[in-house]
């Protein structure tokens, strides 16, 4: 318990890090996941092909890699941000390529008839999504969500590799000051396991809710 107790400010920090990169890059990963997923089903080509090329290259594309196309292909370009703004940006496009796909596939659960009956009532396709479909597919898609969001937490240790404080990185200075290194990453795994499960708790409360307005 030492290594805890006497480093539990450096483990707080840690775990606080790893929180906000969780919480920031699954807001950007949701909201840039559903959109990419209305291009993908979208009636207009040009907005069908991008989505596409999204997914694909994301989706194929190394997460480590991706991190170091943005914090160093960026700044190349005089986009100068924090390293922090850097990971949540590199962690939400990332992880949107598969909410994106999770998405798609709760619409295509949906009858088609009830895009064609809204469709009939003159409204427009991204009333018909945003309003009709997307309501009834969200039900779908909420455990595939919660399983990209948990391992969207867990990749975020990616980010510790980038000068990003986060859970995974404390054991460099506990191991620079002699503590057992198995005892260090037995309490980062906790920490690990406290997000994971908070966030499989949230998704669980809101998949009994779906379920009850089913």
């Amino acid at each position: 318990m030492n290594v805890l107790t006497d480093n539990f400010s450096l483990y707080g920090k840690g775990l606080w890090g790893t929180v906000q990169l969780t919480l920031l890059a699954g807001a950007l990963a949701l909201a840039v996941g559903v959109l990419v997923a209305g291009f993908r089903v979208s009636p207009v080509r040009a907005l069908r092909a991008f989505g596409t090329g999204w997914v694909t290259v994301l989706r194929n594309t190394p997460l480590t890699l991706l991190f170091f196309a943005v914090l160093l292909g960026l700044p190349r370009f005089g986009v100068v941000l924090p390293f922090m703004v850097f990971a949540v940006l590199a962690l939400g496009a990332y992880t949107s390529a598969f909410i994106c796909e999770a998405v798609r596939a709760g619409i295509n659960t949906v009858p088609a008839g009830q895009g064609e009956a809204a469709r009939s009532l003159g409204m427009s396709f991204t009333r018909t999504l945003s309003l009709v479909v997307l309501p009834q597919a969200a039900r779908a898609v909420i455990s595939p969500i919660g399983s990209t969001l948990i391992a969207l937490a867990k990749n975020s240790a990616i980010a510790g590799s980038f000068s990003v404080t986060e859970l995974l990185g404390t054991y460099k200075p506990l191991n620079e000051r002699g503590y057992s290194i198995v005892w260090t990453f037995v309490w980062i795994a906790v920490g690990y396991l406290i997000v994971t499960l908070a966030i499989s708790a949230v998704f669980n409360v809101l998949e009994k809710k779906m379920g009850v307005s089913r």
